[in-house]
């Protein structure tokens, strides 16, 4: 593999031309996974302005935003990994609402919103539209290699030094999960672009080695 440094408006831009030039039916559905040091969300935020500057409605959807209820989650604690890695995020929502209504059959009517961790209730989100060729953004982490219909995946990843490094002290609980998820599922192997951030000022690319 090719470590190719690459300065943060740089990769947006690479990336929304990425986005942009990824043929799909009906609307691109998007996958920005990394775990909570990596800031996924705000690299999607970043990406919203370029992809509407193409003329691609955007809605990005965090998974925070989709988890499922507090007796669920925190049935065995509120610091057990495994709870976190197998059960904290309701996917059959994100799917039900979000990625099948964004698919090459769906309505394009989604739900950016379904659970409010706060209130531990609904959301009470309205639907909104999204037309084809419109890109749904969903960022979080944990999102690959179970099975979520995404077209496109990009993943934020750290060496685990910088990844605890970087993880709130009040978050450190969550690190065997994503150790798990490293040797599990590890989405380093096949997500689509995979974006080295152990320093957010200066990210690299990972890229096939050339052949030849």
């Amino acid at each position: 593999m090719r470590i190719r440094p690459i300065s943060p408006e740089r990769l947006v831009v690479a990336l929304a031309d990425r986005m942009v030039g990824t043929p799909v039916a009906g609307r691109l559905r998007v996958a920005v996974d990394g775990p909570p040091a990596a800031d996924p969300g705000a690299l999607a935020e970043a990406l919203i302005e370029p992809l509407r500057a193409a003329g691609r409605p955007v809605l990005h959807v965090r998974t925070a935003d989709f988890l499922r209820p507090a007796s669920v989650r925190l049935e065995h604690g509120r610091t057990n990994p495994d709870t976190y890695y197998l059960g904290w995020f309701d996917e059959v929502g994100l799917r039900r609402e979000v990625l099948d209504p964004a698919g090459p059959d769906g309505t394009g009517r989604l739900l950016p919103s379904l659970w409010d961790a706060g209130t531990d209730r609904a959301s009470r989100a309205g639907y909104v539209r999204l037309p084809p060729g419109g890109v749904v953004l969903v960022s979080g982490p944990l999102l690959l290699g179970g099975g979520l219909p995404f077209d496109l995946t990009v993943h934020l990843v750290l060496s685990p030094a910088a990844l605890r490094r970087r993880t709130d002290p009040e978050q450190a609980w969550i690190l065997p999960a994503f150790a798990r998820y490293a040797e599990e599922v590890s989405p380093e192997s096949f997500a689509d672009v995979v974006v080295r951030v152990d320093d957010p000022r200066h990210p690299a690319l990972v890229e096939a080695a050339p052949v030849g």
